[in-house]
């Protein structure tokens, strides 16, 4: 019962995706089918932290990965934090155990020079509709930061041509704005101007397929990847490498890592402190490359 207020919480005044909901129930039944296995029916109280240690050591002995156990974690600490702010428990048990140390990936992106070399080449673009959609798509996304989804859900009343920003709506709701050049003006004016003229019975979006309704994730990841084939180096080739490129390269120029936060719609500085580990791996191998004495 508690199970499922919970995910109601989440839902109505959390306002979590249904991909997270999703994610924080498989958690939680997994949990629970863990302690009736270990333990029989036991009262929500009666959970301590010895079990919870448990579960984590018999999920790592299965071979999870840590990153996947700490999320785990994470679920189950929340969930007594709900059931204490609601007095069903007294104490959080999950509070003071601690997951398994992971080792933070840093993310891929494109340097500067290949970043334009996509941008650039014009002959890679189909020169009807749809190609000067994918050209300003990618050119647009790598401009500012902006997420797979973001973009989708852009509609033209979200674009300021005299205060020159994009309304944004982030991850739960939030609203941000993200300011952009004279010369991004010009594009967006000539993209819509196209766009009106060549695509009938058009949605409300800004970017839109052939028949003028929106347009969905997949095709997104698509038109990214087969632009970013191009780059033989690059491991990944979806949506969020423009992302990391764009955080990666304002930093890498100077920006204050206070700006990118807030461009990049992140609730917190520690998700937009990973990219000044970026910028200082480029900087070691610089150093690397250029030191005379480097390696020695």
């Amino acid at each position: 019962m508690w199970k499922e207020k919970f995910i109601q919480y989440l839902r109505y005044e959390k306002n979590y995706s249904s991909h997270t909901e999703i994610s924080y129930l498989k958690d939680l039944t997994q949990f629970e089918e863990f302690v009736v296995t270990e333990c029989g029916d036991m009262d929500l109280k009666e959970i301590d932290s010895d079990i919870i240690r448990i579960w984590i050591s018999r999920l790592m002995e299965e071979g999870m990965k840590s990153r996947s156990v700490n999320r785990k974690l994470s679920s189950l600490k929340s969930f007594f934090r709900y059931l204490k702010k609601n007095d069903i428990v007294v104490q959080n048990p999950a509070e003071r155990v601690s997951g398994p140390k992971t080792t933070k990936r840093l993310p891929t992106f494109v340097n500067y020079e290949d970043m334009n070399g996509v941008i650039d080449d014009a002959l890679a673009y189909d020169d009807d509709f749809t190609g000067h959609r994918d050209h300003f798509l990618i050119e647009l996304l790598y401009l500012t930061g902006m997420r797979r989804a973001e973009l989708i859900a852009l509609r033209d009343s979200d674009v300021d041509f005299n205060s020159n920003t994009l309304r944004v709506m982030g991850k739960r709701n939030k609203q941000r704005l993200i300011p952009f050049s004279d010369d991004t003006k010009e594009k967006l004016l000539q993209y819509i101007e196209r766009r009106d003229r060549e695509i009938t019975n058009k949605s409300a979006f800004l970017f839109v397929k052939e028949d003028g309704g929106p347009l969905y994730p997949k095709l997104v990841y698509r038109i990214i990847h087969h632009h970013l084939d191009s780059i033989s180096t690059l491991s990944k080739k979806s949506p969020h490498v423009l992302r990391h490129s764009f955080a990666t390269g304002m930093l890498n120029n100077g920006a204050e890592i206070n700006a990118v936060k807030e461009l990049l719609g992140h609730s917190s500085l520690a998700s937009t402190e990973i990219y000044t580990h970026v910028t200082f791996e480029e900087l070691k191998k610089a150093y690397q490359n250029a030191h005379p004495r480097a390696n020695n």
